[in-house]
């Protein structure tokens, strides 16, 4: 088994906690989240499903964006989590996906409720779910290979 590397400690946390990881659950949640109520909007036609998927929406592109904030600030600051190219890669999917989903959010604000959901917003809501899951796999990485946001002191 190699060693475990040295921890790279995040700038953006309160008491030696990482403020990334704690405040990327809930946007994420809303938008994996959005994927079953557009379908059950699609499905049913219940008016709730449409307006649960807006406020889904924007939770979730608000909250991802002011998450990234966090994230952000290790990025620039951070000199070793600057020279890994999966934080890099983390960072650029991020954006990807927190575009799509404020799009996804922004259609779904100008429109009758519901009208814009398909195909756009199943769309979108899907390729946002997408990309979630390829920001998550390298989020995992930055913190289970490089030690990204790990204090291991006792």
């Amino acid at each position: 088994m190699p060693p475990s590397p040295e921890p790279i400690l995040s700038r953006a946390a309160v008491a030696g906690h990482p403020l990334h990881p704690m405040m990327i659950h809930f946007p994420v949640a809303s938008l994996v989240a959005l994927v079953p109520v557009d379908v059950a909007y699609l499905m049913g036609g219940d008016p709730f499903w449409a307006r649960a998927g807006l406020w889904l929406a924007g939770v979730g592109a608000v909250g991802g964006w002011i998450a990234s904030l966090a994230g952000l600030v290790d990025l620039l600051t951070v000199r070793r989590v600057r020279r890994l190219v999966t934080a890099w890669g983390h960072a650029l999917l991020a954006v990807m996906m927190l575009s799509l989903a404020s799009m996804n959010w922004l259609v779904r604000v100008g429109s009758d409720l519901g009208s814009l959901v398909m195909p756009w917003g199943i769309g979108l809501s899907l390729l946002t779910g997408g990309f979630i899951a390829l920001a998550a796999y390298l989020g995992g990485r930055l913190v289970y290979e490089h030690a990204v946001g790990v204090d291991t002191t006792d």
